[in-house]
């Protein structure tokens, strides 16, 4: 029996159903019941919140695998209301519990991950981890087909598994069922038992997609400001250095939002948009991401090396290190994290003037001081507003009460950044490089309008977390950046 359907098992099909009487129902834990790794969840807290214990976990990992998983469940166990789970079979173990048969959940997690996910779901009769009903073994591949003959025969149970080390399983199960699996792992899955179900075959297309929006392309529009002081400056002889400054700005930033995904795992699937997030959701493994986020960072000083100036790699490295220390411990402060991500913005503008070589104005490091603080303010604001009423953001240090201050704190900035670029109209370097520098006063009252309408759509809950990305979708923002740009080349830009 093989079925490549991708919806949920058809009601009609009596392979994984079944009256009291039917072979037990088995389900593997990670990356089939819950949609991540539960050990590989356990390790990314461990590094991000219990540095302390890792030489300690490298140590039990020379002791073989059951003991590394031991010492890991020691130190932290996912909660199992903390975990992202496969509707497809959710409904299966749903059906089974209905019709009066038995399930059980057997994993190579330790005994503790899979008890606290049983006992969330209460799905199951039987339970069964890496530990002492193992006999200390690592209860994966040969060592839990062995286990499920002992306990249920041969023969005696189906299994819905999601890896290649469940083929000496699924060969000794009278039916197996693959979930996700590709077109390679279906064939060998067919070849061990010809009796084979498959439920949502692997699709590289949904992969690819899942790994753009991890990587978050919309967000490098930020990383113009890199041009800015050369635009400024009215310079383009740069071009290419700014460039090249652009593109490992990219690479780094979505780095870095690989590493600020893995750190908020559990605070993102209680959001109610960060839920859908790649790793949070399930739809990219956790592995994935430790490996891809360093290769980023590489890639990028690899690019910084070659085509820009020592200075700006160091400008690029100290952004790095402040976007690290805010995933990890910043952004949890409260005032202390808009001031970084202010900082954050302002740095890209640093980043920018050593690429290109041109001299950073005061004017330019004011007006983006205070303009940033204002955007994070506005960024933390909408955050508030999406909260559900009474509770504390996850991760942050805010609570709703707080939202009058940080509204007053982006109202505040904004405008002072206006008073900035205002003192700038009348300053030499502006009569130096424009022709009608008075035209400029025109920017002033846009500017106005553009950043009270931030805060506006973001009291009235119409505003994504990130400011600049609403901008970029938004057509008052871009009619004011039209008219903010024929304005200055009517000032006389190029004069």
């Amino acid at each position: 029996m093989k079925n490549d359907d991708t919806a949920v098992r058809p009601r009609a099909e009596p392979a994984v159903g079944g009256d009291v009487g039917a072979p037990v129902l088995v389900v593997d834990l990670d990356g089939t019941l819950s949609r991540t790794d539960t050990l590989h969840e356990s390790l990314v807290n461990l590094v991000t919140r219990r540095p302390a214990h890792i030489p300690g976990v490298i140590a039990a990992l020379l002791q073989g695998k059951a003991a590394f998983k031991r010492k890991v469940a020691q130190l932290h166990v996912t909660p199992g209301q903390g975990l992202s789970y496969d509707p497809t079979v959710l409904e299966i173990l749903q059906d089974a519990r209905q019709e009066g048969r038995r399930t059980a959940l057997v994993s190579a997690s330790e005994q503790r991950q899979v008890d606290a996910v049983a006992d969330h779901l209460g799905l199951f009769d039987d339970a069964y981890g890496t530990g002492e009903a193992s006999g200390g073994r690592n209860l994966g591949g040969e060592a839990k087909a062995e286990f499920l003959v002992r306990r249920y025969g041969q023969k005696g149970f189906d299994y819905v598994g999601d890896a290649r080390t469940d083929l000496s399983v699924w060969s000794a199960a009278r039916i197996a069922v693959t979930l996700g699996a590709g077109g390679a792992l279906r064939q060998a899955a067919e070849a061990a038992n010809p009796n084979v179900l498959h439920l949502s075959p692997s699709n590289g297309l949904d992969r690819m997609r899942a790994l753009m929006k991890a990587l978050r392309p919309h967000q490098w529009s930020k990383n113009v400001l890199i041009f800015l002081p050369m635009l400024a400056a009215h310079d383009v002889t740069a071009l290419p250095a700014a460039l090249a400054a652009f593109v490992a700005f990219c690479l780094t930033a979505s780095s870095v939002y690989l590493i600020n995904d893995l750190v908020d795992l559990q605070a993102d699937r209680t959001h109610p948009r960060k839920r859908a997030r790649p790793f949070a959701s399930g739809a990219l493994p956790i592995s994935l991401g430790v490996v891809l986020a360093p290769v980023l960072v590489v890639l990028a000083v690899l690019i910084a090396l070659i085509w820009t100036p020592p200075v700006f790699l160091a400008s690029l490295l100290a952004y790095y290190l402040v976007t690290f220390a805010y995933s990890f411990w910043l952004k949890r402060k409260a005032l202390v994290d808009v001031l970084t991500l202010a900082g954050l913005y302002t740095a890209r503008i640093v980043a920018g003037a050593a690429a290109s070589g041109v001299g950073l104005s005061p004017w330019m490091l004011g007006f983006s001081m205070f303009l940033f603080l204002a955007l994070a303010a506005v960024k933390r604001q909408a955050e508030l507003v999406q909260q559900a009423p009474g509770t504390k953001p996850a991760a942050r240090g805010y609570e709703a009460g707080d939202l009058p201050l940080l509204r007053e704190i982006a109202l505040v900035s904004g405008f002072s950044a206006v008073v900035v670029f205002a003192l700038y109209i009348s300053s030499e370097d502006v009569l130096r490089l424009y022709s009608m520098p008075e035209m400029l006063w025109l920017i002033c009252p846009l500017l106005l309008y553009w950043i009270g309408r931030m805060v506006l759509m973001t009291h009235r809950g119409w505003m994504a977390d990130d400011p600049i990305v609403f901008a970029a979708r938004d057509w008052p923002s871009w009619l004011v950046v039209l008219l903010s740009v024929g304005i200055v080349i009517g000032a006389g830009v190029w004069s």
